[in-house]
């Protein structure tokens, strides 16, 4: 059994208190949050994000309010916020975050996200509307006891991988194709999670998700899981992602059925360049976006600034892809704390594709930044060990 638990009341309410001094020094009356997302991070509500607007109003003075649809009055119960107010149903005669203006009143605000269709409507209700997702901007920078749902869930998105590397060889030897190796791999990881977290964990999110393709599809970055049969000498690319809690981790690898060619160490060996060069630039505290760029220099330096089709990362949380962004125009500082994914890819339209993922945590050492890597596979697996016998 685990001594982890899902995120406790306090720690809601401590980011209710980040949350309302970040309004304070905006010189705003407080914040309307409609994200999911970022309602779960202020009250540790996770429903169903559909067409009903939910949302949880912080003032600067005075107590939160719960701004729900009646659907959701029995979940409002499980939160210390004790004023909580219901609309009918959508859309409504008056729009639900209309309503819930007005039952705020007049004053000083920003919203997370807002229909543009509603704007002109929200602001004659207000004396001052932001649109400015400050729950993200604090969402951005993890407590302790996040990162440790982090860091587990990494365990599982891990397990996937080496279940696939032990088991896809007989199961491509038999005909199995990509899907029957995302089945088999998936079954043994989600079991594993469920079976140690599913009791204690019951009502947050938790779960695996996964993609497995190989051959010339691997050149697709979002490559669909198909009924096709990895092929001796192709890349097999598989990604995975893993939450507990409603924390998301990320681990990834690419795999080479039979013996690796030259020209596939190759390549390995300058993501893993690639790779390095993302956590090192994380620890130095640059910007997103110079890390990103230290990151594709090793792809391009290796001559394959040809290949490249996305960014090196993404932040990870409550969502499994969120701000910050190691990408181009992303100027946000790196600091201890914040989580990032690390994913060097190459992609070779009609030849192969190549990617690999790590999970990055941002930690403060005793002689400035640092980096730890809760994902293990790749760090446990040489890339002359990431061979699928055929």
């Amino acid at each position: 059994m685990s001594d982890l638990a899902p995120l406790p009341t306090a720690f809601h309410a401590r980011a209710r208190d980040r949350l309302r001094a970040r309004a304070e020094a905006a010189g705003l009356d407080g914040l309307l949050l409609l994200r999911a997302s970022n309602l779960a991070y202020a009250t540790g509500l996770f429903l169903s994000a559909n067409e009903r607007p939910m949302g949880v109003w912080l003032p600067v003075d005075g107590d939160p309010i719960l701004l729900l649809p009646g659907l959701e009055r029995e979940n409002a119960e499980g939160t210390t916020i004790i004023d909580a107010r219901f609309y009918d149903e959508f859309p409504g005669e008056v729009p639900p975050v209309l309503w819930m203006l007005d039952q705020i009143g007049p004053c000083a605000m920003a919203i997370d996200a807002l229909d543009a269709a509603l704007l002109d409507a929200a602001r004659d209700r207000l004396t001052r509307l932001d649109l400015v997702d400050h729950a993200m901007l604090a969402r951005a920078i993890k407590e302790p006891e996040e990162i440790a749902l982090t860091v587990e869930a990494a365990h599982f998105a891990d397990l996937f991988l080496y279940r696939l590397h032990a088991a896809a060889g007989d199961i491509i030897a038999q005909g199995g194709t990509e899907a029957d190796l995302m089945a088999d791999a998936m079954a043994h990881a989600r079991g594993a999670l469920f079976a140690k977290h599913k009791t204690v964990f019951a009502g947050t999110p938790m779960g695996i998700t996964a993609s497995v393709h190989s051959g010339p599809r691997a050149a697709l970055p979002h490559g669909a899981v198909l009924e096709r049969t990895p092929q001796a000498g192709e890349t097999l690319i598989a990604g995975i992602g893993a939450s507990l809690g409603g924390y998301h981790a990320e681990s990834g690898v690419t795999l080479i059925v039979g013996e690796i060619s030259g020209e596939q160490r190759r390549i390995m060996r300058a993501m893993q360049d690639c790779n390095n060069a993302a956590i090192a630039a994380c620890a130095a505290g640059v910007s997103c976006r110079e890390a990103n760029e230290a990151a594709m220099d090793a792809l391009r330096n290796a001559g394959l600034g040809d290949t490249i089709r996305h960014r090196i990362g993404h932040g990870m949380g409550l969502e499994g892809h969120e701000a910050p962004w190691l990408a181009p125009g992303d100027t946000t500082p790196i600091v201890p704390g914040m989580i990032y994914s690390s994913e060097p890819g190459v992609y070779r339209p009609g030849i192969d594709g190549y990617r690999t993922i790590d999970t990055m945590i941002v930690t403060e050492t005793p002689t400035g930044n640092g980096v730890t890597v809760p994902s293990r596979f790749q760090s446990e697996t040489p890339i002359d060990a990431r061979v699928i016998a055929n």
